[in-house]
């Protein structure tokens, strides 16, 4: 592995580079703290463990284990490489062990739970592996062939799946499992940080569900989580299930130094939308340092945030080393969701020998994927999170030796921000993970389906939390449930799991259709179908990418053709706010700050075609599609037109003030809350009818609210402190994608005043130099 100093110092002083790396942090290097195997451990496990090299367990792992064992819930949240699995397979397999030694056919059983078949996948792999006696693994996900599912449901002593099978098939089809719920001892939930948002919080129900079922043929589990590192872990481990959750943070596995830099792209000739300047595209600028990387003989994995994108980094580096050495463009292979198994395998093995030098990767690549001995990630714009950071870059220097790690930054105000503030990233903890288990529009649909599952009692109500008595009665006038003496009845012929889509808001899911096959490429929930498959999208699935030819919303059909567009599409909104009830309020500086619930009136009126390589704006086209109405939680601030004219804001610059800043807040909300800009949307007014004052509205862009606008109201201060300072420190001078320019706009990014946005926003929080006491 070569220096990572040197490494860097080569990437920056190719050509003009030098000016683009902004700040270089070094991780020191972590030596390990070895445990000692529990002494109730089962020998063959230890055996078996021992035969793959493993001597001794970390500290970590060991007092994850001794939690579990000892009958407490625990949540483990450490670092890439430190070992999580080990930690929940000590305990888990040890029981199962033992009870079969104790003449037990079946004994205790094992539930594990993660966000993707490929993760189930790799860990039925890891636990194979083992090559115990007695060990009974099968995947249970929606590729299992009709015929094994019997011998999983009788047999198997340690299942794998995820949320969508167990809330789809496995609770309610929960009599065909009383053999396994009867015996089940441990439910293990892996990449705990993954279930945010709405997802998170459908997931949260239906752990309640499996816990009620669970109960009802007598066990009552421990639940063993495995996280990324991230902020108050039991905390969210005991919001995820339920049951108070013991968290194990200290990290006690080794690591290499890693030299991380954090890199700006510079502005290109070309112009946007009113002249504003446009940066290189973090994609291109990734596969410019890809190519140098792989040239100097470097294993690099490149992160990139969209499966086209990592396609357009692969092509771009495998075209640039093709003028160098043919055979070098042969070392360079993009990676996705929806690869085989097989093929994965492939590209691991490809890795580890060296075969293969570069890799474009989707956040796919950031779970399950066993590779190690990278010398380089490159990530082409802010993961999302920095738990996602910390995966992402922890994929290189695995093996303990020195890695480096670049973050690209994109056209975006959050990236403009991260690289300019390097404290935001090195300085700060991880985020918390941010979801709503209460949120009615999710928790109403479980209710229904674990009433179908087992008539629903008055001590069920509690299990559910919040607002699930006031539900139940919402359900029964609907006639969805029937209130008896001895509890609630679903009523209907229907399927009740139907209601709930664990990965959308509910409704309808619409299909998209390869027009001349008639082949369902996939679906997307209703909510979000006028912005992702409307006509003229460019619609990617595992990695082929379509153009939409008509959207029908009668029929929820999207039709479309395969293609190969060089632009992405982004559609745009209009968007009416009216505000319903405010439940919280403050002062920051000198604006009122609230939080509340709003109604939504949105209408996407075109979509903007943008070259992914350049991002240059090629046109916009209109759209004919109908307004929808969204009640959703929001927060929101007003100021007096008397203090934005005290701080040198005419009346006729207010709307472009407001609008400016409301655009930056939207893509600051992420730094704070486990979100992305698309989750989030937006409204400014210079005069809102509601609050008589000008006011900007930030708020979750799904039904009933997700938790993102409340984390916003709760920060508030440290979030429009980085909107202020993320314009203040742009480049430009009347705003740009960096800063205050939306690719989402509905009103084409007009009228926005950079300048004023920043005296405005200096009325909440002012500027050091200013601020008073």
């Amino acid at each position: 592995m070569p220096d990572p100093d040197v490494l860097l110092e080569h990437l920056a002083s190719v050509g003009d580079r030098r000016d683009r790396l902004l700040h270089v942090e070094r991780i020191p290097r972590r030596e390990g703290h070895w445990g000692t195997w529990p002494a109730w451990l089962h020998p063959r496990l230890r055996e078996a463990l021992a035969a793959q090299g493993i001597q001794a367990p970390w500290q970590h792992q060991v007092d994850v284990a001794e939690l579990a064992h000892s009958g407490h819930s625990a949540v483990i949240s450490t670092g890439t490489a430190s070992g999580k699995s080990l930690a929940y397979l000590m305990p888990s397999v040890h029981d199962v062990l033992t009870s079969r030694d104790q003449g037990t056919e079946r004994g205790t059983t094992v539930l594990y739970l993660s966000p993707t078949k490929a993760l189930a996948a790799d860990q039925r792999r890891r636990i194979e592996g083992l090559d115990i006696d007695g060990l009974r693994v099968a995947t249970y996900d929606g590729d299992t062939p009709s015929e094994e599912r019997e011998w999983v449901r009788s047999y198997a002593n340690i299942v794998l799946t995820n949320p969508d099978m167990l809330h789809h098939s496995m609770l309610p089809g929960h009599a065909r499992w009383a053999s396994f719920l009867r015996r089940l001892r441990y439910v293990v939930i892996d990449e705990m940080h993954y279930y945010r948002g709405l997802f998170g919080a459908h997931v949260a129900a239906v752990i309640r569900r499996l816990r009620r079922v669970a109960a009802r043929y007598g066990a009552e589990p421990i639940f063993v989580l495995a996280s990324a590192t991230a902020s108050n872990p039991g905390v969210t481990a005991e919001r995820l299930t339920g049951v108070t959750c013991t968290a194990v943070t200290d990290d006690a596995s080794p690591r290499g130094e890693v030299v991380f830099a954090l890199w700006e792209p510079p502005f290109t000739e070309l112009h946007g939308e009113h002249g504003a300047p446009v940066r290189r595209t973090a994609a291109a600028e990734v596969a410019a340092l890809l190519t140098d990387l792989v040239i100097d003989d470097v294993r690099t994995l490149a992160f990139v945030r969209s499966r086209r994108g990592a396609e357009v980094v692969s092509l771009l580096t495998r075209h640039a080393l093709e003028e160098v050495d043919r055979g070098l463009a042969r070392t360079v292979a993009a990676y996705r969701a929806g690869f085989l198994p097989e093929e994965r395998r492939l590209l691991e093995q490809r890795l580890t020998t060296g075969d293969l030098r570069g890799v474009a990767a989707t956040s796919a690549l950031e779970l399950g994927i066993d590779v190690s001995g990278l010398d380089a990630v490159l990530l082409a714009g802010w993961p999302g999170t920095r738990a996602s950071l910390w995966q992402q870059s922890g994929r290189a220097g695995r093996t303990g030796q020195g890695a480096l790690a670049v973050l690209v930054a994109r056209d975006d105000p959050l990236d403009t921000y991260l690289v300019h503030h390097p404290e935001a990233i090195f300085r700060q903890p991880v985020e918390a993970t941010v979801f709503d288990p209460h949120n009615p529009y999710v928790l109403g649909p479980h209710l229904a389906a674990a009433a179908a599952e087992l008539p629903l009692v008055d001590d069920d109500v509690a299990l559910f939390g919040e607002g699930a008595r006031e539900l139940l009665d919402a359900l029964v006038e609907r006639g969805w449930l029937r209130r008896r003496s001895t509890g609630w009845y679903w009523t209907k012929r229907e399927r009740a799991t139907d209601l709930a889509d664990l990965r959308g808001i509910g409704g309808t899911p619409v299909r998209v259709v390869e027009s001349t096959t008639g082949r369902v490429l996939g679906t997307v929930d209703p909510g979000s179908s006028h912005t992702t498959v409307h006509a003229g999208a460019v619609y990617v699935h595992q990695g082929e990418s379509y153009v939409v030819r008509s959207l029908d919303l009668d029929d929820s059909v999207a039709l479309a053709d395969a293609a190969e567009p060089d632009y992405s599409t982004s559609a745009r909104e209009l968007t009416e706010i009216r505000v319903l009830e405010a439940e919280r309020e403050s002062l920051v500086g000198q604006a009122r700050l609230r939080f509340g619930t709003v109604e939504v009136t949105r209408q996407v009126v075109s979509f903007l075609r943008r070259r992914i390589a350049t991002g240059e704006v090629l046109g916009e086209d209109p759209l004919d599609l109908p307004p929808r109405t969204l009640r959703t939680r929001a927060t929101w601030w007003t100021v007096t037109e008397e203090s934005t004219a005290a701080a040198g804001v005419d009346l006729a610059d207010l709307p472009g003030a407001l609008h400016a800043a409301e655009h930056a807040s939207i893509g600051l909300l992420p730094l704070f809350a486990t979100c992305d800009r698309w989750d989030i949307g937006g409204v400014s007014t210079a005069h809102h009818v509601d609050t008589g004052e000008p006011t900007v509205f930030v708020y979750d862009g799904a039904a009933g609210g997700a938790g993102f606008a409340e984390h916003g109201y709760s920060r508030a201060k440290a979030w429009l402190t980085a909107t202020r300072e993320t314009i203040a420190d742009c480049e430009c001078l009347h705003g740009c994608p960096s800063c205050v320019q939306s690719p989402k706009c509905g009103n084409g990014n007009d009228p926005l005043d950079k300048a004023a946005a920043l005296a405005v926003l200096s009325l909440l929080v002012p500027p050091p130099s200013t601020s008073t006491t």
